[in-house]
Parts: C-alpha cells; sequence; structure tokens
C-alpha cells in the first residue's frame, strides 16, 4: 500500500474545522491580494494623486471601524462566525464591479466603502472562529497555520496583480477577487464554520440589565499600542510604498509600475516562505518576545527603505529591506492575535477581536493619510520611514507592560504540540 504523500499526511494532522477556515482564508487573500497591493498604481495611472488615493482608503478604513465593532459585538451575542462571512463576499464582489469601472473620484470612494464594510464583518468573525475550529489543537497553532494561508493567498493576488501590470490590465485583479469571494460564499454555504459557544446564555447575562463589565479590557491596552504602531507599517506597505517605489526618492530612481509590483511580490514570497517557520518557532516563547522581536524588524526595514531614497542604487537597499519587513509580518501577526486571545476572557474574544482588528482599520485610516501628504510634499519616502522606524523602537518598551506571561501556544491542549513538524 502506498505510503500517504508527506506534504498531505501533514495536512490532515490538522482538525477539519481548521482546514475549513485555512481554505476559506487562503481563497478569500488570494483576491483581496491583487485589489490591496494593485489599488494605489490603479488610480496613479488615471492621475490620481496620493492624497486622493490615500483619502479613500482611509474613508474605507473609517467604516470599518464602525461595521468591526458592531460585528464584534453581536458576534458576543447573537452572531455565528459563518454569516458574517457571508455577507462580507456579497459586499467584496460588488466592490470590484464598482472599482473595476471606476474613473472618477466619487466611484473610487464608493468602492472603497463596500471594501471597508467587507474588511469590518469579514476579520472579527474569521479570526475568531481560529479558536472555535481548533479542537484539541493549541490555538497558537492554529493561528500560526491560518496566517500561513493568509500570506500565501495574498503572495499569489499579488502575483496576478503583477502579471496584470505586465500586460497593461491592472483592473483585471478586481475581476480575480470576485471570482475568489464567489468560492468563498460556495465553500462556506456548504461547509459552515463550527461555533459551539452558547449563544442563548450569553443573550440573556448581556442584556439583563446589568451594567457593563470592561475589567477584562486594560490588560489588553499594551497588546492593541503595539498593534496600531506595527499595522501602521502594513498600511503603509499597501498605500505609500508602491508610490514611493513609482516616483523614486532623491537619488534613487523611480521604477516602473510592474518592476514595483514585482518588488511587493518579492516580500509576499518572503512571507509565504517565513510565515510558517517564524510562526512555529514563536509557538514556543512568550507572546512579549514575539512582539518585540518582531518591532525591531519593523524598524529595520522602515529604515533601509527610508536610507535608500539617499542612494542612486538604493533599489538595492529596498530589497533588502524586503527580508526584514517579511521576517517583522511574519512574527507580528500570529503573535499579536494569540495574544489577544491570551489576554481575554472567552465571553469577551468576540469583541476582543473586533478591538485588535480595529488597529488595522485605526492605522488604515491615519497611516495612508499622512504618507500620502509626505510623499506629495517632499517627493520621496526618506522622513516617513525614518519616523516609522523611530515610533516601532519607541513602542518595544510597551510590551514590558503585558500581563500575561504566556507562551504564544499555551491556549489549548498541549498533547499535539510534537505532531505539527
Amino acid at each position: 500500500r502506498a505510503a500517504t504523500p508527506d506534504p498531505l499526511q501533514w495536512w490532515n494532522q490538522f482538525p477539519p474545522g481548521l482546514r475549513n477556515v485555512t481554505r476559506l482564508r487562503l481563497l478569500a487573500s488570494i483576491g483581496a491580494g491583487g485589489v490591496i497591493f494593485m489599488t494605489p498604481l490603479v488610480f496613479h495611472a488615471i492621475d490620481f494623486s496620493a492624497s486622493q488615493v490615500g483619502s479613500g482608503l482611509a474613508i474605507s478604513a473609517l467604516v470599518g471601524t464602525i461595521v468591526r465593532l458592531l460585528c464584534g459585538a453581536l458576534l458576543d451575542r447573537v452572531l455565528r462566525c459563518s454569516w458574517p462571512i457571508r455577507a462580507t463576499t456579497l459586499l467584496a464582489i460588488s466592490a470590484d464591479l464598482v472599482l473595476f469601472q471606476a474613473d472618477t473620484l466619487s466611484a473610487y470612494v464608493l468602492g472603497q466603502l463596500l471594501l471597508g464594510t467587507a474588511a469590518g464583518l469579514y476579520w472579527p468573525a474569521i479570526e475568531l472562529a481560529v479558536p472555535l475550529n481548533c479542537g484539541e489543537l493549541p490555538s497558537g497553532r492554529g493561528y500560526a497555520l491560518v496566517r500561513s494561508a493568509d500570506a500565501l493567498g495574498i503572495g499569489l493576488g499579488a502575483l496576478l496583480g503583477t502579471m496584470a501590470a505586465s500586460i497593461g490590465q491592472l483592473r483585471l485583479v478586481y475581476g480575480v477577487e470576485a471570482v475568489c469571494m464567489a468560492g468563498v460564499l460556495l465553500l462556506i454555504s456548504l461547509n459552515p464554520l463550527l461555533d459551539g459557544r452558547p449563544v442563548p446564555e450569553g443573550l440573556r447575562r448581556t442584556w439583563s440589565g446589568k451594567s457593563l463589565d470592561l475589567s477584562w479590557l486594560p490588560p489588553l491596552v499594551p497588546v492593541l499600542v503595539v498593534s496600531l504602531v506595527a499595522t501602521s507599517i502594513l498600511s503603509l506597505q499597501q498605500s505609500a510604498l508602491p508610490l514611493d517605489l513609482v516616483r523614486g526618492g532623491l537619488e534613487r530612481p523611480g521604477l516602473s509600475e510592474s518592476h514595483s509590483s514585482a518588488l511587493i511580490a518579492l516580500q509576499l514570497t518572503l512571507l509565504v516562505m517565513l510565515q510558517w517557520p517564524v510562526g512555529r518557532w514563536l509557538s514556543e516563547r512568550r507572546v512579549a518576545f514575539g512582539l518585540s522581536l518582531s518591532l525591531i524588524a519593523f524598524a529595520l526595514g522602515s529604515a533601509l527603505i527610508g536610507l535608500s531614497a539617499l542612494s542612486p542604487i538604493g533599489t538595492g537597499l529596498v530589497m533588502t529591506a524586503l527580508l526584514p519587513m517579511a521576517f517583522a509580518q511574519a512574527a507580528f501577526l500570529p503573535t499579536a492575535t494569540q495574544a489577544v486571545v491570551v489576554e481575554t476572557p472567552e465571553e469577551h474574544r468576540g469583541l476582543a477581536m473586533a478591538l485588535f482588528s480595529q488597529c488595522f482599520a485605526m492605522s488604515a485610516v491615519v497611516a495612508p493619510v499622512i504618507g500620502g501628504r509626505l510623499l506629495d510634499q517632499q517627493g520621496h519616502g526618506l522622513m516617513l520611514w525614518t519616523l516609522m522606524a523611530c515610533v516601532c523602537l519607541a513602542g518595544v518598551p510597551m510590551i514590558r507592560q503585558l500581563k500575561h506571561p504566556a507562551l504564544i501556544g499555551d491556549q489549548g491542549s498541549s498533547n499535539n504540540l510534537s505532531m505539527l513538524k
């Protein structure tokens, strides 16, 4: 009898529910990857300023902040995780149809509003679904797996976007996302996410007239502050970095849109390669260690990108910066998500995930606007990236205030740790 191939055997060690979450996130990320990184280039090509592009992204994120809080509150009370994902697919498809043909600022903003609403529904639900579908597997390992799927999907989506740029058809990324979201809707309709929480009891407890209990929130504040810093870097990578590469620096020559998107795809390829091994390595270490390491790596990458503006061969420095940036992202994403789980009681994790997701939304409101204005005013990214490097280093002491000394993989049973190698 033929032995099961190693990759399939490794995949089958994960619980079926977690495999379902991972498939959904992979497919959604493929669609989002091209849209996230290529949208600034799409509208730069029709003479939108960096401020206009950044403002549209900020408006999208602002709507997402409201929707995230509403979704998180409902997840803690009456909502199962599958329903926000279903709504996300319909909203994202509508946004893609608008953006595919948008040539005015109002149409661009409408598309971004729809995408912001979709993201606000998607992230609290899909993040909360991970520990609910891990079974006996520690949720730290579960987050490492799904973040690896996110990285792979975004990398594939950006690669498709690079191919679209090379043939002069950047807007094809919206068609790719629409197809992927239709696939997500089909898969989740056939196989809904597991969600065994006692909803009726939660309803009676929450709406029984008692005062709102926020005692669980203060220990979470350091995680949220550090996450806000890190997600600002991620937001700038999506909005300011593609424009900075195309425009060039003080001495660094500008790149073509296809070469700029190729560099973005290279970073995402590195992220795909690093996400699982880095996430697994950090799952055996304390949350504070992983968060500190990620901020230091973000600072190094930002400093290198900033310094690249001063050199005629600055593109080489940008390429060098891609490695610490990819490592930082691979370290931050599963570590910060697990820190939220560790620091929050189970009955409040829906709202906690919404607050964590708000860090992405808030940074997406502020960072693109500031980044776009600095690029427009100065014509290069030296001050922007140097500032972000300093902010990252300033955030490291905040990590010492974490109250819970848990390892990243502490949640859940430890019986299966030796299996996942």
